[in-house]
């Protein structure tokens, strides 16, 4: 395993984060792991040497954090970076369960450090951005979790670059804790980021953590491959991404042509044009198979050379923004 500082809070994370999506319970959603499987993979990426775990309040609905909290309570907590999120809507009858007011994030970090079975986590996220909530609000709550020890850093997920500016000028205008890290969609088939949110990481400070590195699949198998797994055939949001629009097709044939020419598989190709991007601290990758988690960590080893990285880059063309709803 390789190590990194996670943006510039001083902490070591491992350059593989282990999102725990795929925990919880399969009336969520039906490629959802069952509890032993969860605790098995947990187990798995530890003696690999993962450090870093990725959840959500809304995963499975709260099963995915307390499966997590499950498996690293048989190990030394302290030797562990845990995050989750907060804004999605947690009870459909209880509207203040969901966004980022004082009260649905206080209610909900206490919800997840309780499924987590931790008294403080490590990077607490918003999941997306509130329009109805003043932003000054959600920031002065945010920091509040930071005093109270609740939450040692804060983090961010997919948003506009001048909402996340915002915020951040917020919280330097208000003496508040600012984000440490943002959670966005980034990957060989979507690489919008790179025009404002990259840049705008890379000059703050700000440790990126992409989520669907491997376009939800679309990059670890033959584009008429794509929907051939239990979340292939049932993942609509999926579909909503643009991986089959501009260049998006080619670039999966080049990831074929060059995972074949090197002899390993596509996702490890995928993974590796991430790590190989010095922006990027620590894509989060979800599996429901070791194998896959194994290959994952196998993927740090592969070198892309720089005539590698702009042969796999070189069709993509400009698509619609995704990943912010």
């Amino acid at each position: 395993m390789e190590y990194t500082t996670l943006g510039d809070t001083g902490t070591t994370v491992s350059r593989i984060c282990l999102g725990c999506m795929s925990f919880g319970d399969s009336d969520w959603r039906d490629w959802v792991l069952d509890e032993d499987a969860g605790i098995e993979l947990v187990d798995r990426a530890i003696e690999l040497g993962v450090n870093f775990f990725d959840t959500a309040n809304m995963y499975s609905r709260g099963e995915s954090e307390r499966v997590l909290g499950t498996a690293l309570s048989e190990y030394d907590r302290d030797e562990f970076v845990v995050a989750s999120k907060v804004y999605f809507q947690m009870d459909d009858d209880d509207p203040n369960s969901g966004g980022l007011s004082r009260k649905a994030i206080e209610q909900e970090l206490d919800s997840s450090l309780d499924r987590l079975g931790m008294e403080t986590l490590d990077l607490l996220q918003i999941h997306r951005w509130d329009y109805d909530t003043p932003i000054e609000q959600t920031m002065r709550t945010l920091d509040d979790a930071v005093r109270r020890g609740k939450a040692r850093h804060l983090g961010a997920s997919s948003m506009w670059a001048h909402q996340f500016a915002s915020a951040q000028h917020t919280a330097d205008r208000l003496g508040l804790t600012p984000f440490s890290t943002m959670q966005n969609h980034y990957n060989l088939l979507y690489r919008e980021e790179e025009r404002e949110m990259l840049p705008l990481c890379e000059a703050q400070g700000v440790g990126v953590v992409p989520w669907s590195p491997l376009a939800r699949g679309r990059l670890a198998r033959p584009h008429e491959k794509a929907d051939a797994t239990t979340r292939g055939e049932s993942d609509d949001h999926a579909r909503r991404h643009p991986y089959l629009e501009g260049g998006g097709r080619e670039v999966n044939e080049r990831v074929q042509e060059l995972a074949a020419e090197k002899g390993v598989k596509m996702a490890q190709i995928g993974l590796a044009w991430l790590f190989a991007d010095d922006r990027v601290d620590a894509p989060i990758v979800g599996t429901t198979s070791v194998e896959h988690l194994e290959d994952a960590v196998e993927a740090l080893s592969i070198g892309l050379s720089a005539s590698d990285v702009e042969y796999l880059e070189a069709p993509y063309e400009p698509v619609r923004v995704s990943g912010h709803e």
